[in-house]
């Protein structure tokens, strides 16, 4: 007699295969990205001085990375099904990688904003179009825990990122008439370089084109991700949709809180009274370890209740009254920077829960563009709050003001995200299982 096989116990064993094949390499490739797009935060405890940068300067270089990022992305992220996900996210760590090295040889201001500008071009598309390969991937009532494990990489990126950036700058400092935001630049862009060519030989573009499924594994797995996915044939359709740019908007406030701490908090500790490169190295890591925390707690969860909106909206409002807290306690270290820990923990759990609101929302390969407009309309927030505490701290001697401004901004982002509501739910299958 023929013994039957259970699909959900079918479909748990193809979801640890891929597991193990796709979210080890993405979480190294994201926490790279990271750690490149930010570790100008670290760098300007020397270069600012080496360069007579203003804060302001400083702040606008910082930025001006997210201008290239939104011009170049969207046509990065349609061309990905038309060329595959392999050589777009090669291209992408090959070109930022080396974009990043020359940093090497920063001068000056303009120097510094053409090659942030540069940055932001060559790394267009990495993180959307990373998200959008995820889709390929994974049935909708997974995508929060995935989106969650795949954006560890990001906190990971500040956890592990910041020590180690000020030890290269400790350790590397003058070797070869070099400073140490000179090494570091140029010694944390290799592994982008790296991994881009190694990335021809690991990632599949489709699981129909994974010679590690079975055909078996390859029909059950299209049936299962083909069940229940949103709305949308064609990139006109999510031109015209309103709800793809209330997303957006909500995305935008959360941008603006995110890059304001992982561009400014070296800076914040410094204000503080932290010194020493490897002291605020250090504490630089405690905010991430808690968005770690929250990102996992919030993704499970909210897969398991199928729930996004409220999932985004209730931690972005509770960032914004951390980030509030943290300033008006500023005189207390140790509570200030619990309170900003907290709010960072809060925007990057919403954060990560976010990005399964449009993978389940979008369908087919017009999904790659309207990720990509969510993702560059988000952006521009890294380009407006880093410039905009810049400014306030140049005028004003701290970065209370800017700070506070980009609470608010959360606060808005909170009922942004609330006002999303979700279609009529749809029908959840009985497969559904933690990955």
């Amino acid at each position: 007699m023929r013994r039957s096989i259970d699909p959900s116990s079918e479909l748990s064993v193809i979801y640890r295969k891929i597991n193990w094949r796709l979210l080890p390499f993405l979480i190294l490739c994201y926490f790279v990205a990271y750690l490149d797009r930010v570790n100008v935060g670290f760098a300007k405890l020397q270069m600012q001085r080496d360069l007579n940068l203003s804060d302001a300067a400083y702040g606008l270089g910082a930025g001006i990375f997210f201008v290239g990022y939104a011009l170049f992305e969207t046509p990065s992220n349609l061309l990905l099904p038309k060329i595959g996900a392999r050589k777009t996210l090669s291209r992408v760590m090959i070109l930022w990688g080396i974009t990043s090295a020359c940093m090497v040889f920063v001068e000056n201001e303009r120097s510094f904003y053409v090659l942030r500008f540069f940055l932001g071009v060559f790394e267009a598309g990495f993180a959307p179009g990373m998200v959008f390969y995820l889709t390929y991937w994974y049935g909708s009532e997974r995508l929060g825990q995935v989106m969650a494990v795949v954006m560890l990489a990001a906190p990971l990126g500040g956890m592990f990122g910041a020590p180690l950036s000020a030890w290269l700058m400790t350790t590397f400092a003058g070797v070869n008439g070099l400073t140490g935001w000179q090494w570091m630049f140029f010694l944390e862009a290799i592994p982008a370089i790296l991994l881009g060519f190694i990335a021809l030989k690991i990632i599949n573009d489709k699981p129909a084109t994974a010679p590690w499924l079975s055909a078996r594994e390859k029909h059950v797995l299209d049936l299962h991700i083909g069940v229940g996915r949103g709305k949308h044939h064609s990139f006109k359709h999510v031109l015209k949709d309103p709800r793809v740019y209330l997303m957006a908007a909500g995305y935008f406030c959360l941008i603006c809180g995110i890059y304001s701490v992982s561009f400014w908090l070296p800076s914040i500790l410094q204000d503080a009274g932290v010194q020493g490169t490897m002291q605020i190295g250090w504490y630089s890591a405690i905010p991430y370890i808690g968005a770690m925390a929250g990102m996992l707690i919030f993704g499970r969860t909210s897969d398991r209740f199928y729930e996004r909106r409220w999932h985004t909206a209730v931690p972005a409002l509770l960032g914004a009254i951390c980030l509030i807290g943290s300033v008006i306690y500023k005189g207390d270290f140790a509570l200030s920077l619990a309170l900003l820990t907290l709010s960072t923990t809060m925007m990057w759990a919403a954060y990560s829960v976010f990005w399964a609101i449009p993978s389940q929302y979008l369908k087919g390969d017009a999904a790659a563009g309207g990720i990509a407009i969510i993702n560059t309309i988000g952006l521009t927030g890294g380009f407006i709050s880093p410039t905009l505490i810049g400014c306030a701290k140049a005028a004003t001697g701290n970065s209370d003001s800017g700070l506070l401004f980009i609470a608010a901004t959360l606060l808005v982002g909170a009922f942004t995200l609330a006002a999303n509501r979700p279609e009529p739910a749809q029908q959840r299958e009985n497969t559904t299982q933690p990955i």
